[in-house]
């Protein structure tokens, strides 16, 4: 009886199996009859337009992946004058600022003690100039932009550079005497006056000249212009005024100056600087800034604020490429076609002669009467 019932079993499993692969191989013959069929596809005019974003991004992509030495030859001159700024600053250095007039009523607020900087100056170029640097090298091995990361370092290098030499002729050409210029000009304390009521200093060289560098504020307009453009550089990226209140957005772009602005503070509070000087340096530092980087991106609240100008260059031209390529194939088609109903005219006309030609049996009184 068990023998029986496996037996049974077996069979109807059998079946099962049998109906299965029969279903599949249907299926697959269905599945291969469709597509070798000669039913056309159905083309969404959706995807077929997100397909041809995507590839002219790809395109444009592969583009500048590849024009990397391109970029360097177009930009060579920006470059060289960017050498030129950047030694000029260490130059100005070497020139002896306007000592300004400095009276004794004059020295109440210029008493403050001399002490060290809570921000020194090493650090000022590795949080503006490094750090952004590495944001944008990160952003450059996730999409490779060259385009990107060749204008936003040239556009930080300019910001930072362009604002240091301004911030130093204003420098040399105020005057301006620092909070504690008091004990610079008198490391004992005794302070000693011309006939005109002037100072006259005998502290060491180089310590009376900083103390006559105040206005503006070096560590502060530095700051600004490097951080400004990040936050500026941060907010294009995440398109941070699309006009869908994400304001969390907004705490990303307000970090880097609140850095700069706590830096600029702590100035002030090492008697470096008076806030004149702290307020002037931030100004000349976001203004600098965001005109070096409107040089090579659109501002952040505008739709295309997300990529550099050139990138959306490389757009138009792939599209006029694009547009230029679609026109020449209904023209290729239509030389195709005639050339194609010459040949046919040709060989009917070439049929038409070999019928019509007499053989050599034959006389062509006898293709006339064969023709009647």
């Amino acid at each position: 009886m068990r023998r029986r019932n496996f037996g049974f079993l077996s069979f109807l499993k059998g079946i099962f199996f049998l109906g299965v692969s029969e279903e599949v191989q249907s299926s697959s013959l269905d599945s291969s009859a469709i597509s070798n069929s000669s039913i056309p596809l159905i083309k969404i005019p959706l995807i077929e337009q997100k397909n041809q974003q995507h590839r002219m991004r790809s395109q444009i992509n592969s583009n500048m992946m590849s024009s990397g030495v391109m970029v360097a030859r177009t930009y060579i001159y920006d470059w060289l004058i960017l050498m030129v700024i950047v030694v000029i600053g260490p130059l100005l250095h070497l020139i002896h600022p306007f000592y300004h007039f400095v009276g004794k009523d004059m020295m109440t607020n210029l008493k403050y003690p001399l002490k060290s900087n809570t921000v020194p100056f090493w650090a000022v170029p590795t949080y503006s100039l490094l750090l952004p640097m590495g944001i944008f090298v990160v952003l450059y091995l996730r999409r490779r932009d060259i385009y990107d990361l060749h204008h936003a370092l040239l556009g930080l290098l300019y910001s930072a550079s362009v604002t240091a030499v301004i911030t130093n002729a204003i420098k040399l050409a105020v005057g301006r005497p620092r909070p504690d210029f008091f004990w610079r000009c008198f490391p004992d304390g005794k302070d000693v006056y011309d006939q005109l009521g002037n100072v006259i200093c005998h502290g060491k060289r180089s310590v009376i000249d900083e103390g006559h560098k105040s206005f503006p504020s070096g560590h502060t307009s530095w700051s600004f212009a490097g951080l400004a453009f990040l936050s500026l550089y941060l907010a294009g990226k995440i398109k941070a005024f699309d006009r869908k209140g994400h304001v969390a957005k907004l705490c990303i772009i307000f970090l880097p100056l609140l850095v700069a602005s706590l830096v600029g503070i702590s100035r002030v509070d090492d008697y470096r600087h008076h806030w004149q000087d702290v307020f002037a340096g931030g100004l000349l530092g976001i203004t600098v800034a965001g005109l070096c980087y409107l040089q090579f991106f659109p501002p952040p609240y505008h739709t295309q604020g997300w990529r550099p100008y050139a990138y959306f260059e490389e757009l138009e031209l792939c599209r006029n490429a694009q547009a230029t390529n679609v026109a020449d194939v209904p023209d290729a088609q239509a030389t195709e076609t005639q050339s194609e109903s010459r040949l046919d005219e040709q060989s009917g006309i070439r049929r038409m002669g070999l019928t019509l030609s007499p053989t050599p049996d034959q006389s062509p009184r006898d293709m006339e009467s064969g023709g009647r």
